[in-house]
């Protein structure tokens, strides 16, 4: 089991050791982040007003499992930088807590309904992850991104919790 709580400084150098190469952070941040990730970076995303970050804790021991992010824009909520920290956990349905989590929290706290996430087309679990979850790819909606000379493809994905 796990819980949500607030992302802080404290933190951070957890998040930043698990980046391990510049394809990591693309993957986890999108192109907003420049490998190596820093505590400057971080503080500058995290600035936004209109983002909250949670770490993501084991209820047991308490020790952090991951990082995910909810970003408000007009009436909608974007989930993103969901992060698995440990690889071995992977796979394990803790990427489907974690999201069912962060649309609790968001039931709970505020009031938008249109939620969506964007996910590279070869990540495949986090992909099925979603689907379970009932989110739905937005076959009109695509973005394309630049990592060491490969271009991956991002799927938009989208839930309504009305």
């Amino acid at each position: 089991m796990i819980r949500l709580e607030k992302f802080d400084k404290k933190f951070y150098s957890e998040l930043i050791n698990s980046i391990k190469n510049a394809k990591d952070l693309m993957q986890f941040g999108g192109p907003e982040f420049s490998f190596p990730l820093t505590d400057e970076q971080i503080d500058k995303t995290l600035s936004d007003e209109n983002r909250i970050a949670f770490r993501v804790a084991n209820i047991s021991d308490g020790t952090t499992i991951g990082h995910c992010e909810i970003y408000f824009k007009d009436d909608s909520a974007k989930l993103g930088r969901i992060l698995i920290m440990d690889e071995n956990q992977r796979g394990k349905g803790i990427g489907e807590q974690m999201v069912i989590l962060l649309l609790n929290f968001l039931l709970e706290n505020r009031k938008e309904r249109n939620i969506e996430l964007n996910v590279f087309d070869f990540n495949i679990g986090a992909i099925k992850c979603y689907e379970k979850v009932g989110f739905r790819i937005n076959p009109d909606k695509k973005l394309l991104r630049e990592v060491d000379g490969e271009t991956w493809t991002a799927l938009n994905m989208v839930l309504n919790l009305e």
